[in-house]
């Protein structure tokens, strides 16, 4: 069970208890949340497609969001005269309502101790993010550095393969998965997107929000661990029954009471894992150091560089993150209808049958050989996120950043679980195989008989006589007009995209 202390005011206990806690915590687990800003990447001349989409000129400049909420868990090293509280408290700071500068002291003072492992996931956005929001409210110039840092995916890969070092691959797990995978833990990011900025905040938000950053430590403790044994099978046997490393450490406890020479030996012990640790971060561990060019939104960067270039002809490319930022075009906070719509490109359309057999509405280009503008501008009118395995098409400078998604993963199976995931996709038996796979479509909602049926195929599709004497069902899509039947291929599919799916697990 989390502990959780929401801080809203500077002068409230749950204030002085953060601070209080950011000052005792050898590790801290950092993530943030702000409200989603659909902003578009266009340049004011440039239209997305067509003539008749809609101009970019009408659309929001790019700006930093807000951030709403921090959340700071710690991982506390107490000593008995200390507050009454747990091992691992996580706190959420109502930065709508705490003044920043009662916080910007204690934050940069964590931020830069060397004394303090800071842990988060892909945090270099998020910090600046945090660093527009103190400087807009006279905490100029913000923050500028998180050091040391470690980034969970190094942990992860760490953990993985020990022999990698700070290399490791391009695709990168998104945090949920990571969680899986070490803790078995199920980390759901329906909230990721919701609208931080409103209150009182959901008793949803505020174990989503809590929980992305408790995991954090939670994943330290298993690189940790494996710290500690690795240390213990190097060290000096201990007396029987006094393991120090192994045991004093992995409780991480200072007695409240007992011998002096037992206290001397549990710190000495903990020294000794202070520079095991100090060894591996080191190793590990990164810093996030913001330049001036970081605190400026990227629109105005790239006007900046073509002023100073003088180059007319400037290049529609420019280098995209490949992970996926959201929200979708289909979320009801920005207007979307809440279902998830998918155009696939020519080189993942068997992804796209693939989503159609599990009930996600999957397009496919309109033309064989579609550019850039013409994918983009179907997307753009459907509401649609693009899916691609062509890096060269996250490069161009009219893409709307929430609506392409580089697809990993090479196999259709695993392409299928990567967007499942990825975009939280909730999928039930009762959606296999309840779209056309051939165009897309609805079905008619009323089921036709085997008369109907062999009317509706009479020179367009056959229906082997084997059926007629079985009391089936035929179903027809809308707009192609293709029959379907619950016949042994469609139980093969439906077994198939079960297990693919895990929905039994």
């Amino acid at each position: 069970m989390m502990e959780i202390h929401m801080v809203a005011a500077a002068d409230s206990p749950e204030f002085a208890l953060l601070c209080w806690a950011l000052r005792s915590s050898p590790v801290v687990g950092l993530d943030a949340e702000w409200k989603p800003n659909r902003t578009i990447r266009l340049r004011h001349q440039d239209t997305v497609g067509g003539g008749d989409s809609a101009p970019a000129a009408d659309l929001p400049a790019r700006s930093f969001p807000t951030v709403s909420l921090l959340q700071i868990a710690c991982r506390v090293r107490r000593r008995p005269s200390d507050p009454v509280v747990g091992d691992s408290p996580v706190f959420l700071v109502d930065l709508l309502s705490v003044p920043l500068v009662a916080l910007w002291d204690p934050l940069r003072d964590m931020f830069e101790s060397s004394s303090v492992i800071k842990l988060g996931f892909k945090f270099k956005q998020d910090l600046v993010y945090l660093s527009s929001t103190f400087s807009a409210n006279g905490c100029d110039p913000g923050f500028d550095r998180v050091e040391p840092f470690m980034d969970i995916t190094s942990i992860y890969h760490h953990l993985k393969n020990p022999t990698m070092g700070k290399k490791h691959p391009k695709d990168t797990k998104s945090l949920a998965a990571i969680c899986k995978e070490v803790l078995n833990v199920s980390l759901s990011k329906e909230l990721q997107c919701s609208d931080w900025s409103c209150r009182p905040l959901s008793e949803q938000q505020i174990l989503y929000a809590a929980a992305d950053a408790y995991y954090l430590l939670e994943i330290f403790d298993v690189f940790q661990q494996k710290i500690i044994t690795k240390a213990a099978a190097k060290s000096q046997p201990s007396p029987p029954g006094q393991n120090f490393i192994a045991t004093v450490i992995e409780k991480e406890i200072i007695p409240e009471s007992g011998s002096n020479k037992l206290f001397t030996e549990c710190c000495e012990s903990s020294d000794m894992l202070d520079d095991c640790l100090s060894n591996n971060v080191r190793r590990h561990g990164e810093k996030i150091m913001l330049k001036e060019s970081d605190k400026i939104p990227r629109t105005s960067r790239r006007k900046e560089k073509k002023q100073s270039s003088g180059n007319a002809k400037n290049k529609e490319k420019l280098t995209c993150d490949e992970d996926w930022q959201g929200p979708p075009p289909w979320d009801v906070s920005f207007g979307g209808d809440g279902s998830p719509k998918f155009l696939c490109d020519v080189m993942i359309e068997g992804l796209a049958k693939h989503l159609r057999c599990v009930g996600i509405d999957a397009a496919i280009p309109f033309l064989r050989k579609p550019d850039p503008r013409q994918l983009l501008n179907q997307a753009y009118k459907e509401k649609r996120v693009l899916l691609t395995r062509d890096a060269k098409l996250l490069r161009y400078q009219y893409l709307v950043r929430n609506q392409v998604y580089k697809v990993k993963s090479s196999l259709k199976n695993d392409q299928l679980l990567e967007v499942i995931e990825t975009f939280q996709l909730k999928i039930s038996e009762e959606q296999l195989m309840s779209r056309c796979t051939k165009c897309n479509g609805n079905f008619i909602q009323k089921p036709l008989t085997i008369e109907e049926a062999i009317a509706a195929s009479r020179g367009f599709q056959v229906i082997p006589d084997c059926l007629f004497d079985r009391n089936l069902e035929f179903w027809q899509c809308t707009d192609c007009k293709q029959l379907y039947w619950e016949g042994t291929q469609y139980h093969n599919a439906v077994q198939k995209f079960v297990a693919v799916c895990k929905l039994n697990d």
